[in-house]
């Protein structure tokens, strides 16, 4: 199967990016949906931005990846971006890759960032997923990027 890649445009600069589904298991028998973004803005041979992205999506099934349809909007993309951009990533140095990661405290209307794909000691995805749909009962749905 062929990669799809998608362009975004901010400023001067044009933004190739790709998103890869695959899931996340949390502490108990749950797995989530968690989508890996990446984005170039110089080529690929230029740095590389990366994002783990968990659904906050609570579906009907035996575990929420299994029903998950979720899948981050350009305007998710471009949020990533812009904030990425402020936090000191060039995407023009050479090589590399500059991830967000949980510490960066980023949040979506779908998705909090999860640093779990790659430490498995990281917090549990299931209690996230939870204290954020949670915080969302009762509360105005902001635009994409609502820092938490």
């Amino acid at each position: 199967m062929r990669t799809r890649l998608r362009t975004l445009h901010i400023g001067e600069r044009t933004y190739t990016w790709r998103a890869t589904i695959g899931q996340v298991d949390g502490d108990g028998a749950d797995s989530h949906r968690c989508v890996r973004v990446r984005a170039w803005g110089a080529g690929k041979n230029g740095r590389a931005l990366e994002a783990d992205l968990l659904s906050k999506a609570v579906s009907v099934g035996w575990t929420p990846a299994a029903t998950d349809g979720s899948y981050p909007e350009p305007a998710d993309v471009r949020f990533l971006i812009v904030r990425a951009l402020a936090l000191g990533w060039d995407p023009g140095a050479l090589g590399g890759t500059f991830r967000l990661t949980e510490e960066h405290e980023v949040e979506l209307p779908g998705f909090l960032l999860t640093d779990r794909v790659r430490d498995a000691g990281a917090r549990d995805p299931s209690a996230r997923v939870a204290q954020a749909n949670d915080r969302r009962e009762g509360m105005d749905p902001g635009g994409p990027g609502r820092l938490r």
